[in-house]
Order: C-alpha cells, then sequence, then structure tokens
C-alpha cells in the first residue's frame, strides 16, 4: 500500500496559499489544491499538439497526490494571466568590461527576477582592482564592487514584492580579485542576496598538491601597456585561448587553505570543480560554462536556462515501516517518463524576460529532473541515511529516473524531433552519454533526443513544504520537529511548527514512542556520509547537485579541508559545506541570515 497522504495543513497550506494559488485581482480562482494541479496540467498540455486530453489526465495523475512536484515557477504561473518565466534558472550573458556593458547586464538581471528567475553570472570577465580603465585613465574598482551594485538591485526587487531575489556569482580562480571575493561575506551584512562560488581548476589542485605558486592572470589585450609574462588561457566569455598576462603570483597551498578557512568561519564561498563540469556536459560541443544558477545544480552557459521539477520519492515506498517495505521502481519508471513530457511542454508554454534566453532554452532543451524526499524514503524503508544500503537505493533511484527520462525523450524527439542544437556524432562522444546504457545511445543514434540534458537535483525546499514537509532534495532530515520561518506579506514573518514527513506518517501508523534506528539527522551524520551519498547520485546527474555538506561546529580545520579532497576525489562537481559559525548561524533557525545560502525556504529558486 501507498502511505497516507498527509492533508496539506498549517505550513503546507500556508505555502500553498501564498505561493502558489492562483488569484486574478480579488478573485480566487483556485478554490483547492485539485484546482491548481488541473490548472497547471491543463495549461502545460496545450503545447501537446494532439491527444490533449490524455496528457493533461496523465500530467494530473503524476500532480494530485504531491508525486511529481514541478518547479516553483511552473505551479505559480502556469494557466495564469500573469507575466512571469516558469524557468527557474538562469545564467546571464558574459558581462562586457565596460560601463555600458556592466549596467545593461544589471539590467537584463532586473528583468528576469522581476519575472521569477534566479540569475547567475561570472564576473571574471570584469578588470581587477586597481588596473588602469583604457578610455578614462581611472583605476577599476574590481569585480566585488561592481556585485554590490547587483546587491543593492536585488534587494530593492524584494522590497517591491519580487518572489525571490537569488544570485549566484562565480570568479575564477586564476582572476587576481580572487583574494577580495573569497573575503567578500566575511561581514554578516555583505552581498546577502548573493551565493559565492569559485572557479576551481585542475591545474590549480594539481599545483596546490605540488605546493607550487599559482598565477593570477587577465587577458592581455584588456590592459593597458605591455610586456610581463605571458600564458594562455582558456579565458571567461572568449571563444578560444587568450594571451593573458600574469599579474603577480601567490602560493597554490596559501590560496587554497584561505578559501578553505572562509568556508569554515562563515560557509562562503563554495566550490566548483568546473574542467570536471566542462568535460562532462552533453553539449561539449559548443558551450563553455562558467556559471550556474542560484543553487549551484545547473550549470549554464550564458542565457542558459533550466525548468526543474522534483519526483517526490515517499510516493513509492509500498508498506512502508515493515519488514516487507520496498521501492516500487516500475511506477519510478513510468513517473519519470511522464514528468519528462510535462518539462518538455513547459518549454513551450513559458515565456522569457529576454529572447536570448528563449533562443538557449529552445535551442537546447535543457530540464531538470530530479528527485526530493530521499531521506524519509529512506527511514520508511528501515534504512539509514549513511549505510552503503542507503547510497544503493538511493543510486538505484537515480538511476531508474535517468534512464527512464532519456528514454521518453528519444520517444518525443522520435514524434516532435531533437533539439535544435542536437549534433549526433559530437553528443555521443560525450562522456556522460557514453555512459549511457547501449540500447539508449542507439536509440538516440537513431532518432535523436528532444533533450540536450535530463536530470539534476534541486534543493527543492519549498516545494517539499507543500508536499507534507518531506526531506528536502537528497538532504537528510534536518530534525524530526521544529519550527521553520516563513515570508508574511503583511506582518514580515510567521513561524511555524513543522514535524518531518516520515516521522508524522510513522506516529500516524505506530503511535507514539521512540523512532526507529532509520531516522537519523544531518547533524548526526560524518561529513563523509554527506558526500558518498552526492557521489552515488552523480553518475546518473548530467547537470549537478544541490547538497549542503552538514560540518559539525567542533570539527578542526584539518578534517574540515579533507572533506574538499574527498568531494575532489569522488567526482563531485561541486561542493558546498555549511559548519555553524557566528556569521550565518544555524541551519533552518529563525534569524535573517541563518543559512549558508541566499536561497532559504523563505525565497530559494523553487
Amino acid at each position: 500500500m501507498r502511505p497516507i497522504v498527509k492533508p496539506i495543513e498549517d505550513i503546507a497550506q500556508y505555502v500553498w496559499q501564498t505561493k502558489y494559488r492562483y488569484r486574478h485581482g480579488t478573485d480566487l480562482v483556485d478554490r483547492t489544491i485539485d484546482d491548481t494541479w488541473a490548472r497547471v496540467a491543463g495549461a502545460v498540455a496545450r503545447a501537446e499538439p494532439r491527444d490533449r486530453d490524455e496528457w493533461e489526465s496523465r500530467f494530473c495523475g503524476i500532480l494530485r497526490d504531491f508525486t511529481f512536484l514541478p518547479g516553483g515557477r511552473i505551479l505559480a504561473g502556469a494557466g495564469t494571466t500573469h507575466r512571469v518565466t516558469l524557468f527557474n534558472c538562469f545564467v546571464m550573458g558574459v558581462i562586457d568590461d565596460s560601463m555600458d556593458g556592466i549596467f545593461d547586464a544589471l539590467k537584463e538581471g532586473a528583468l528576469t527576477m522581476q519575472q521569477g528567475g534566479g540569475v547567475g553570472y561570472d564576473f571574471s570577465s570584469l578588470r581587477p582592482r586597481g588596473v588602469p580603465a583604457h578610455t578614462t585613465g581611472t583605476l577599476a574598482s574590481g569585480p566585488v564592487s561592481f556585485m554590490r551594485i547587483w546587491d543593492s538591485m536585488c534587494a530593492t526587487l524584494l522590497s517591491t514584492g519580487a518572489r525571490r531575489g537569488a544570485m549566484m556569482a562565480t570568479l575564477r580562480i586564476d582572476h587576481p580579485d580572487i583574494e577580495e571575493f573569497v573575503e567578500a561575506k566575511r561581514e554578516s551584512h555583505a552581498l546577502r542576496n548573493f551565493n559565492l562560488s569559485i572557479l576551481v581548476s585542475d591545474a590549480f589542485l594539481d599545483a596546490v598538491h605540488a605546493d607550487e605558486e599559482w598565477p593570477l592572470v587577465f587577458p592581455a589585450y584588456k590592459l593597458d601597456g605591455a610586456g610581463g609574462e605571458i600564458v594562455m588561457r582558456q579565458w571567461s566569455g572568449e571563444p578560444a585561448p587568450v594571451a593573458c598576462r600574469v599579474l603577480r603570483r601567490v602560493s597554490a597551498r596559501e590560496l587554497w587553505r584561505k578559501i578553505l578557512r572562509s568556508t569554515y568561519e562563515y560557509a562562503e564561498p563554495g566550490v566548483l570543480f568546473i574542467d570536471r563540469i566542462n568535460e562532462l556536459n552533453n553539449l561539449h560541443y559548443r558551450e563553455r560554462i562558467s556559471a550556474t544558477n542560484p543553487c549551484g545544480e545547473i550549470p549554464l552557459p550564458p542565457y542558459g536556462a533550466c525548468n526543474l521539477g522534483s519526483i517526490n520519492l515517499t510516493r513509492f515506498v509500498r508498506s512502508p515501516f515493515s519488514a516487507g517495505a520496498s521501492l516500487d521502481f516500475d511506477a519510478l519508471e513510468a513517473a519519470a517518463r511522464t514528468a519528462v513530457r510535462f518539462l518538455d511542454d513547459v518549454i513551450e508554454t513559458s515565456s522569457f524576460p529576454l529572447e536570448k534566453q528563449a533562443a538557449q532554452a529552445r535551442g537546447t532543451r535543457r530540464i531538470g529532473l530530479g528527485m526530493t524526499g530521499l531521506a524519509d524514503t529512506l527511514a520508511m524503508l528501515g534504512i539509514r541515511y549513511g549505510e552503503a544500503r542507503g547510497r544503493e537505493i538511493a543510486a538505484q533511484a537515480m538511476r531508474t529516473i535517468c534512464h527512464a527520462a532519456y528514454r521518453s525523450s528519444v520517444e518525443i524527439a522520435r514524434e516532435k524531433g531533437p533539439f535544435p542544437f542536437f549534433d549526433p556524432t559530437r553528443y555521443l562522444e560525450g562522456a556522460f552519454v557514453l555512459g549511457l546504457p547501449d540500447d539508449i545511445r542507439a536509440a538516440i543514434a537513431e532518432h535523436g533526443i528532444r533533450n540536450s540534458h535530463l536530470t539534476a537535483i534541486a534543493p527543492s525546499g519549498t516545494i517539499s513544504l507543500l508536499a507534507g514537509n518531506v526531506s528536502s532534495g537528497i538532504e537528510p532530515i534536518h530534525d524530526f520537529e521544529g519550527t521553520r520561518r516563513l515570508v508574511d506579506p503583511e506582518k514580515g514573518y510567521r513561524m511555524f511548527d513543522v514535524t518531518d514527513y516520515a516521522v508524522s506518517l510513522y506516529r500516524t501508523m505506530k503511535g507514539p514512542g521512540p523512532l526507529p534506528a532509520s531516522f537519523v539527522r544531518a547533524g548526526d551524520l560524518p561529513a563523509e556520509a554527506h558526500i558518498e551519498m552526492q557521489a552515488a547520485l552523480q553518475p546518473y546527474v548530467d547537470s549537478a547537485i544541490s547538497k549542503t555538506i552538514n560540518v559539525p561546529e567542533e570539527t578542526d580545520f584539518e578534517s574540515f579541508q579533507a572533506v574538499y579532497d574527498l568531494a575532489y576525489r569522488k567526482g563531485l562537481k561541486g561542493c558546498t559545506t555549511f559548519r555553524p559559525n557566528p556569521v550565518t548561524g544555524a541551519i533552518l533557525a529563525g534569524k535573517p541570515e541563518a543559512a549558508p545560502q541566499c536561497c532559504t525556504a523563505e525565497r530559494e529558486a523553487d
């Protein structure tokens, strides 16, 4: 039997009321949550050229009991008259290193956030602090100074009632202002609307391990004067390697320790293993990626966009909390196939803030299908998060989703055609695609594929609250019971008592008393357990995984540093850690700064 569906009440009811319930002026269009499902399913199914009623019914079927949770922009915007995008995630264009270019980029970001999109920027194209400007003779103020303008813009949009203001800023590890970037959020009030991530190259990590000096460089053609040491680099925004002038050298090992010390002390910046991201990109033959969406699960090229959805694994547990508990992989595969069709139709249904974003989205047809409720699912199966068996089940679930998604995308391509940027020979040469089963690769060769990318694991915090407070994404259960703070449009904030979904279900079925050993909280797990879980799923995720690796406050710095070494060795595309600290507090506590990233449940990217 499937687990009992917890009524949407308290915090779930509030999330629906404030974020996803459709109102047209003062008129309530969505009377119930079923009206929301019907609205969304009907709007998305209109993209189908035939059999619309059948697809609307199928879409409603996976939405109605929280089996499939589309990104929040889809739930809030599909089938409404609101001028919003249905896409969660955008990476903006290359920032031209001029005042006109900088403020054009600022405007594009504002327009995108105004319509509900989170944005990512690579600031590496901006000249470092202190070098002369070409035309005015003044000195450049550097990337971090301009990031403060973006931060103010984002705060202003939030004050006008914009749904969210999440941003990601990245900077290359060899940019001369990298140390200033590392320290940019040391003060608790600084750049609060940004997440920061450093683009860490394999060459840099090699230099760290060899204890070598590391050159900090910038394209020579953007700098006044001549002379100096020149090295060739594939620079952000450049179509081919360019000559870069070495402006100074630092100890690679000291720089790496400075980065990790900052993360240890105040949870920023994160790290992106950028060479691995590009090597495993399905569109390796036409894209060079240097930024991600705000939570890091979608690496994207300039003007890239992606719409997201998560399959709620708790809905596939048969006979929970019993000796015969199991996961229904056949039903999971069927749901994943329908969800791919749904997300592909969203591309036709959505508007876009910028035409360049529309061109990228329609050219690649990227989608990001993932999972949520993993930790609750393991508890319902009697498996402790962190055990090898738990990783095996999680990997099997993600493999099922991944392979079902690729097979569904091929089927849609047979019917509607492959994505426009598809190059069959080069696509099939991609490192990720080479790892797919032979039958999928043969089908792609014969029929093409509808979507360039298909899988990503998002944090899915808000939609998980909507589904009865299931555990978020692939995170462990944060706490069995506690309080959560959400934005109240009238009162500022509202606090809610919450109980984890699996805990509530267990007590409903078994009565009060101690929880079984399969229940474990994030804070009770070693950091290695987080990394091992992320690594177990990464082979089946063609984009990336949003995951916070919780580190106990008492962890010493050397042990903390080893977490990043392990993450790199295990094949992760990035690493985000959180250790409770005086600057950011503790995750999900009641303070405004109390989160490792700006995408809290109050206004995250779903």
